[in-house]
């Protein structure tokens, strides 16, 4: 990518998508390309092949998604399937016809399988069962990411994939039916220390299922780092997995948050709700080999964001 090349942000309003145009504008790109969804509904393939036919974006991160928790996904299971689907095919479909020089797609590592070995390795995509709670969205990732393939296959595309690992950071979603376990965390954490030092009493804060599940965490602004270094360079894979390496239990994050906001009461578990997949430790020998690590700590990463967000 030149300093001048025409440059189009799928999702550019979203936490994923906003990194990535923090990123570029840090890095003196201007010629970036926007449209909002009320000016663009990238699930109408018309509309669509009318922007890319109008605008002629050289390059293409595709951070468009509908996304959201354990709640939203069973709830949603068609919405998150269609919608996926329908912004995937669109903006793949019309990046090819319309001569996009490199698209980077935002997968996720929820395609994988829910007893993959660890840590989880590029190639154990499609050798099991997916997890259950969140199936419909995996399946609409393991779409996009082939759908990239098969046109870099067939067409010579330049059409890559990464596999993030569990995002925080500026512009997540705190919502408490909606929100992923670390954002949703924070807000528990911060509100009950609100409310414990305007009432002087302590009420628990509860942690959904065991608490034993381990998951990694990584900073959207490592992500949008690690997706801009990609761009620059030429394809060497056409999916790569994207985190930290290291992983942390459930209970270990929330006692780390816990510490973090001030909070002086109780964690207790509601065994009624679902753990989810038991680990989930993304691989990413393959892009430290290309010279890309994860620099945030979890630590900073979470300091940073409850200061952001909250104080």
């Amino acid at each position: 990518m030149q300093k001048d090349s025409k440059i189009y942000i799928a999702g550019h309003r979203g936490m994923v998508g906003s990194a990535l145009v923090r990123k570029l504008e840090a890095e003196g790109f201007k010629n970036l390309l926007f449209a909002r969804r009320k000016d663009l509904d990238l699930t109408q393939q018309q509309s669509v092949a009318e922007f890319f036919e109008r605008e002629k974006p050289e390059y293409v991160f595709l951070a468009a998604a509908r996304v959201g928790g354990i709640v939203a996904n069973q709830n949603h299971p068609a919405g998150f399937m269609y919608e996926n689907l329908m912004i995937q095919n669109n903006i793949i479909h019309q990046s090819y016809l319309s001569g996009v020089k490199k698209l980077l797609f935002l997968g996720s590592s929820c395609i994988y399988p829910k007893h993959a070995p660890q840590p989880i390795k590029e190639e154990y995509l499609l050798t099991g069962a997916l997890e259950p709670t969140n199936e419909a969205y995996a399946l609409a990732k393991i779409a996009g990411l082939k759908l990239c393939e098969a046109y870099t296959k067939e067409y010579g595309c330049d059409f890559i994939s990464v596999m993030p690992t569990n995002l925080y950071g500026p512009g997540d979603n705190y919502d408490p039916e909606n929100s992923h376990v670390l954002p949703a965390l924070l807000r528990k954490f911060h509100e009950a220390k609100i409310k414990s030092e305007r009432t002087g009493s302590n009420e628990p804060v509860q942690l959904w299922g065991s608490g034993t599940p381990k998951r990694e965490f990584l900073h959207v602004d490592d992500l949008a780092e690690a997706c801009f270094f990609l761009m620059q360079r030429a394809s060497v894979k056409t999916a790569l997995n994207i985190g930290t390496g290291k992983d942390i239990s459930i209970l270990e994050l929330a006692e780390l948050i816990k510490k973090l906001t001030g909070y002086k009461g109780k964690i207790v578990h509601d065994l009624s709700k679902p753990d989810g997949t038991p680990r989930k430790l993304l691989d990413v020998s393959e892009i430290n080999k290309l010279g890309w690590e994860a620099k945030i700590t979890l630590q900073k990463g979470i300091e940073q964001v409850y200061k952001d967000t909250f104080l």
